[in-house]
């Protein structure tokens, strides 16, 4: 469907239902790429994501009555903590990831944040790619069991004073 056809708009608790739906098919992926069916998103349960909404920055793409992507941020001080960027798979590569990141971006903004992060696996190659095409920039790697690291990237908010 054209991109025209998504709806952009701040996540809500009473979305939790449908991003733990889109949350847990996008997440398969990761799990395949990391030989790890126990990820938390894919093992979280509809109690704890209906929390987590209940004071969040994040967005969700919505396409009719569905939720198609979403994505979550929480600030801490000026630092917006972005994290569980989900795309369903029938909708992944058209886009969706930016509009939602640039989105929660705002959102951060309009909150005193001047700087965003997040972090994927050092495997998520695709991950690592769209995000440094949005202007993230790779500012940690930590080792995790299994020989990969979990890549943080940041990014400026706004500019310098």
């Amino acid at each position: 469907m054209a991109d025209s056809e998504i709806t952009i708009r701040p996540i809500t608790e009473a979305d939790a239902g449908q991003v733990l739906t889109v949350q847990r098919a996008a997440f398969v992926t990761e799990a395949l790429i990391y030989g790890d069916p126990d990820m938390g998103p894919l093992t979280q349960s509809l109690e704890e994501v209906a929390f987590e909404l209940r004071e969040n920055l994040g967005c969700v793409a919505v396409q009719g009555e569905r939720i198609v992507g979403a994505a979550r941020a929480v600030a801490s001080g000026e630092l917006l903590l972005v994290g569980r960027i989900a795309i369903a798979p029938d909708q992944q590569g058209g886009g969706i990831g930016s509009r939602l990141l640039e989105a929660v971006e705002e959102r951060g903004r309009a909150h005193g944040c001047r700087e965003a992060e997040l972090f994927t696996g050092s495997l998520s190659e695709q991950n690592i790619a769209l995000y440094e095409k949005l202007g993230y920039r790779e500012s940690e790697r930590v080792p995790q069991d299994g020989g990969s690291e979990q890549v943080f990237l940041r990014k400026r908010l706004v500019d310098a004073d």
